[in-house]
């Protein structure tokens, strides 16, 4: 594993230069090692700032059920930016800037049920700096535009297209696809919505390639 570059955990924590709360967006297509970038800052964040003074707020967690995805037809296009909670997501991230000082409990994901879990994560008054992750953070309709201006910064995560597709494959079939149903849904699904993401890479504050943070 490469050594987290202190220039990014310096960035980072400058962002609390500007305000008493900061929250970093970070964003990618799927694939690209957005969770694997944001555990590693949270990490070097943690050492630096202190364990109880950062928090992550997962975009994952404001997946719509199934359960509703079925109710809209949506649940052969899971994963795309219409099968979130944009509003939902959008209020919560408001609250964290407009109620600093209570405990803000916010929905996760679960991978082995793939749905999302309420109140799963929980986020204290003393996290001055809040990183939140995922693909859409960067739109600029659907709602999601109202995202960019609640984030102090958003960092893109970029990775070589080739290596992302393989992570997709190999991410479906751990959760019980075939091989040609991964790679199929990979085609039909997730790099439609890849494609989607890329284009908003030149609105990121930073581009951080794979090989910067991972080995």
């Amino acid at each position: 594993m490469t050594p987290f570059p202190l220039a990014l955990v310096d960035r980072a924590g400058s962002l609390l230069d500007r305000s008493t709360r900061a929250v970093l967006g970070i964003t990618g297509p799927p694939g690209s090692g957005k969770s694997t970038l944001t555990s590693a800052l949270l990490s070097a964040l943690g050492l630096r700032l202190g364990a109880d003074a950062v928090a992550h707020l997962p975009m994952d967690g404001f997946h719509l059920a199934d359960v509703q995805l079925d109710r809209l037809g949506l649940r052969d296009r899971k994963g795309a930016p219409e099968t979130f909670d944009v509003d939902g997501y959008v209020a919560t991230l408001a609250r964290l800037h407009a109620a600093p000082d209570s405990v803000l409990y916010v929905p996760g994901f679960e991978r082995d049920l793939e749905q999302p879990i309420a109140a799963a994560v929980a986020i204290p008054p003393a996290a001055r700096l809040v990183v939140t992750e995922g693909n859409y953070l960067l739109l600029p309709d659907g709602g999601w535009e109202h995202v960019r201006p609640l984030l102090a910064e958003v960092w893109f995560a970029g990775v070589d297209d080739g290596v992302r597709r393989e992570r997709l494959v190999r991410r479906h079939e751990e959760f019980g696809k075939s091989p040609d149903a991964a790679r199929a849904w990979v085609d039909r699904v997730d790099e439609p919505n890849a494609r989607l993401v890329s284009s908003t890479r030149g609105a990121a504050d930073v581009v951080v390639e794979a090989t910067s943070f991972a080995g």
